[in-house]
């Protein structure tokens, strides 16, 4: 085969090369941060999560004598059990990742 040779561009020409690289460089350089970016978002995301896979806790509840579970609830990240101890009512709380104590609230009547 022959080598053709290329004319030289006119300054028009060489112009128009110029602004064409320059808007290739400035595109590129975008869409690198933009990934750039989106990886560091996922990496934050996977080394901030605490304990990304649940826990599971195994607790016993001791009740006192003659108490009975009247009903269990999940409130956000708490566990809520309610009593019924002798007659009175009574709400524990725990929180669901560790199965800690987190509250109790007990009603009376007033004299």
């Amino acid at each position: 085969m022959t080598d053709t040779a290329l004319p030289e561009p006119s300054p028009e020409q060489a112009a128009l090369f110029a602004r064409v690289r320059r808007m290739m460089l400035i595109a590129g350089l975008t869409t690198t941060v933009a990934v750039a970016a989106v990886l560091i978002a996922i990496g934050y995301k996977l080394f901030r999560a605490e304990g990304s896979a649940p826990v599971a806790a195994e607790t016993t509840l001791r009740l006192p004598k003659g108490a009975r579970v009247v009903s269990t609830a999940v409130a956000g990240d708490r566990v809520v059990v309610t009593l019924d101890i002798a007659g009175a009512t009574e709400i524990r709380t725990f929180d669901a990742k560790t199965m800690k104590p987190a509250g109790r609230l007990t009603f009376a009547n007033e004299p």
